[in-house]
């Protein structure tokens, strides 16, 4: 991918390489398949994609963690309940008593199918992240499909029916917004605090927090910005405010993320873009190795200006 006007390389700008600071989080994509197609997919997932994780490749990613004290199992895709051994799969995890999160679209949780994954959640005390772009119904809708916006405030209240957000529960339910067009998210603690006014006045909802994530030029969301001929301005927005402070919290530096078919990579992002890591780390989930993948030099490129703009963005979102 290239800025439509010279700039320097990330690693210039960031005045060098980035180095892990150890694996704090294993990420692990199920899969692409989803029962959405939102415009702003860096995934670009949908119902029709055929890339599925194998059990071989999970038992892998289970052994990995039963050998090695990685603090937190963050599950993803895609929505990782469509995969056929995902409730065998959050199980093994849960039995290893780690700090276990999901992503999920929600919507998903209200087909009949699946719906006994809320009980399975609440069980298993798994925290939730689900995505919930935007509070008006109009934005919702355009970015993730007719209807989704209503569905997801019953999926939250369903969710909170069995304890998740409500205080003293422990059952951590986060929400993920990410902006409805070609600009940066507004900050986090502000739009937190209108999200649960608007939430819990409105609805009744209630949440532990809010992920402000900055969407990735990318996927589905690189096309849209070509088609509606913003591409070169969210580009240079994205150069012009590279935030040096954000440096030390960027979450290559301590996760690693493991693709559907067992391949390793710094980050969810360049695991779309093919870019496993590199400079001597093992490429594969077979060939884990702790000791070299905590030192390793991650693997850069111009997307990584996107979480390093502004105040800054992770999957648990701003983060300087």
């Amino acid at each position: 991918m290239e800025l439509p006007d010279p700039h320097p390389s990330f690693e210039q700008r960031a005045a060098g390489p980035i180095m892990s600071a150890g694996i704090e989080i294993l990420q692990i994509n199920l899969g692409y398949r989803c029962n959405l197609g939102c415009r702003h997919c860096h995934v670009e997932a949908g119902p029709d994609r055929p890339e599925v994780m194998s059990r071989e490749i999970m038992e892998m990613c289970l052994q990995v963690l039963q050998r090695h004290p990685i603090p937190t199992i963050d599950i993803t895709g895609g929505t990782p309940e469509m995969h056929p051994d995902f409730s065998w799969f959050l199980d093994k995890c849960a039995s290893l008593g780690r700090r276990l999160l999901v992503r999920t679209n929600g919507v998903i949780l209200l087909e009949p199918c699946y719906a006994p994954l809320l009980d399975l959640y609440a069980r298993r005390r798994v925290e939730v992240v689900v995505s919930f772009p935007h509070l008006d119904r109009k934005v919702t809708d355009r970015q993730r499909g007719e209807g989704v916006h209503a569905r997801l405030a019953e999926v939250l209240r369903k969710l909170n029916d069995r304890g998740y957000g409500q205080p003293g529960s422990g059952l951590v339910l986060n929400l993920a917004h990410n902006p409805g067009g070609a600009y940066l998210p507004a900050h986090q603690a502000g739009l937190e605090s209108h999200y649960r006014q608007a939430l819990g006045e409105k609805q009744g909802i209630v949440f532990n927090h809010l992920f402000c994530i900055t969407n990735m030029p990318i996927g589905r969301y690189l096309t849209y910005l070509k088609q509606s001929d913003n591409y070169g301005e969210y580009m240079q927005t994205l150069v012009n405010t590279f935030n040096p402070a954000t440096l030390n919290s960027v979450m290559c530096r301590s996760t690693i993320s493991v693709g559907w078919d067992g391949k390793l990579y710094d980050c969810d992002f360049n695991q779309i873009l093919g870019l496993t890591v590199n400079h001597g780390a093992p490429e594969h989930i077979d060939r884990f190795d702790l000791e070299r993948l905590v030192c390793r030099r991650i693997v850069t490129g111009d997307h990584c200006y996107g979480c390093t703009a502004g105040a800054g963005s992770s999957c648990g979102g701003e983060i300087a």
